[in-house]
């Protein structure tokens, strides 16, 4: 029997925790939490899935909410779109830590 790897599952939380720990520090911050992240998913992809994951699902469950809380889908529109654009800015340390931490894998 093959051992699994990694997990994505677990590479999210490790992100999570850590980026929430270390949110003072700007890039090294989410730099960190990519690596550790990456190295818990096992892969590069895995890490790649693990860091881009939580901000997509995050995005669109603000736009259903603020969609169905207001009545107006517009209203949904811009807060998903607002929490997906500062997702984006934290997203490149998280992803170079992700490729760093899938190749130490």
């Amino acid at each position: 029997m093959a051992e699994e790897k990694g997990s994505v599952i677990m590479g999210m939380i490790w992100m999570a925790i850590i980026s929430l720990l270390l949110f003072w520090l700007p890039a090294v911050g989410p730099l960190i939490a990519g690596i550790v992240g990456g190295k818990v998913a096992g892969s590069v992809g895995g890490g790649f899935m693990a860091a881009l994951l939580p901000g997509i699902l995050l995005s669109l469950v603000l736009f259903f909410a603020g969609t169905l809380l207001t009545g107006v889908p517009i209203i949904g529109v811009v807060a998903g779109m607002g929490v997906f654009v500062l997702i984006l800015i934290n997203i490149i340390p998280l992803l170079t830590g992700a490729l760093i931490g899938g190749l130490l894998a």
